[in-house]
């Protein structure tokens, strides 16, 4: 398996590939945390050297990481090892040489998004400038997407919608299977709690609004969420504000004249806000992560049209009442009225009205936290996940043989 952060999507298939017993080993680099149990070959990029035109950033770097990689693979050969199979998340270049290195390998990749001047993230928010520039940018990048496309004999995408920004040509080679939710342990729990740093107990019934994101950003809707806060706690003058996410940046740009978006958007409408009901976490551990989500009485979740979060699914699984923005990735999994609440991703006054509604509704709302975890565990459960990729990878079954040495 290779992956830049192994194991990143593949951990629970990994293992249970491991389990049923096949030989599995991974590649990432140095700093990939790794799989318990999973021999890993590690390797590192030193230097990124900048192409000879700034449009070329990506290409370049790219083709440094599959250079490493395919090297690395060399190796492994000559030491025995011949895999039947490797999956891979081309997406930082690490895939592109690997039919060169094993050209027996079958080789199935991840793809999760493939640039678009329009209909995508590009562009969305309004009065942003589109320029050449920018436009030949994502042409640039997207020869890395292209020679993965035909490099690959498989490809594997998490939604429709993230398939469908693909090239035509390629959507027979291209199969839509999520990872997969843990449902059991993303699960309702009339009896969680959870403790605040300042002793302050949540509890399922509470009126506890909550966001999360991995960073706080507006391609997560993070600007759009903070500008209508200071109306939602207006209008719902109990509620208490969860707020989950880092200072950094995963997606966009940093904000100019601020050290990050938080700060930024606290600057613009923090004296509004009473702060006494507003609580920033940072990240958070996993389990009191999911105690949150059990005890949201409204999650609110945005994205740009863009890569769905796994955090929306898993409020999803949890029984979360979801407060969403209408965008395509969210709309594939959220109907408004049937297993959530939507709304404009640019329309803050609409976001008021449906947090204020899921405060002031919560019985009547109920059916919808029951349809959204039926939709995770009949659609996005990690079985039916892990039934997909294994597949296509051609494993659904143990080894009938030993494995290669």
């Amino acid at each position: 398996m290779l992956h830049q952060n192994f194991p990143g999507q593949f951990r629970r298939l990994a293992g249970r590939l491991a389990a049923i017993g096949h030989r599995v080993r991974a590649m990432g680099e140095r700093h990939a945390p790794g799989l318990p149990g999973i021999p890993m070959t590690r390797y590192e990029i030193r230097k990124e050297p900048k192409a000879g035109h700034r449009y070329l950033n990506t290409v370049t770097a790219a083709a440094i990481r599959g250079e490493a990689v395919a090297k690395g693979l060399v190796q492994l050969a000559k030491q025995g090892y011949r895999p039947d199979v490797v999956l891979a998340h081309p997406g930082w270049g690490e895939a592109l040489y690997v039919k060169d290195a094993l050209p027996q390998a079958r080789l199935v990749s991840l793809f999760e998004f493939y640039y678009r001047a329009q209909g995508a993230d590009v562009g969305f928010e309004p009065g942003a400038a589109v320029g050449l520039d920018t436009l030949a940018t994502l042409t640039s990048r997207n020869l890395l997407h292209l020679m993965n496309l035909e490099r690959c004999d498989a490809g594997v995408s998490p939604t429709h919608w993230q398939k469908s920004l693909h090239p035509a040509r390629y959507h027979d080679k291209i199969s839509v299977v999520h990872e997969g939710i843990d449902t059991a342990a993303m699960s309702p729990e009339p009896a969680a709690r959870l403790t605040l740093r300042d002793g302050r107990v949540l509890k399922v019934g509470d009126p506890v609004v909550t966001y999360v994101a991995r960073h706080l950003e507006p391609y997560r809707g993070f600007h759009v969420f903070l500008r209508a806060l200071p109306e939602i706690q207006r209008r719902n003058p109990q509620a208490l504000t969860v707020v989950v996410g880092g200072d950094n940046v995963s997606y966009g740009r940093k904000p100019e004249g601020a050290a990050n978006w938080r700060e930024k958007l606290l600057s613009e409408v923090g004296d509004r806000l009473d702060m006494t009901r507003v609580v920033f976490t940072g990240q958070l551990p996993y389990a009191a992560y999911r105690a949150l989500l059990r005890v949201s009485a409204a999650h609110v979740y945005l994205t740009y049209p863009f890569v769905l979060s796994w955090s929306a699914l898993e409020a999803m699984s949890c029984g979360c009442l979801l407060v969403a923005s209408n965008t395509p990735p969210v709309a594939e999994v959220m109907r408004h009225g049937d297993n959530a609440l939507l709304f404009d991703f640019f329309d803050q006054q609409g976001l008021v009205e449906r947090v204020s509604e899921a405060l002031e509704r919560p019985g009547e709302l109920a059916p919808l936290r029951t349809a959204a975890r039926r939709a995770i565990r009949n659609g996005y459960g990690v079985e039916r996940g892990l039934a997909g990729y294994m597949a296509l990878l051609g494993a659904s079954q143990p080894p009938t043989t030993s494995p290669k040495p």
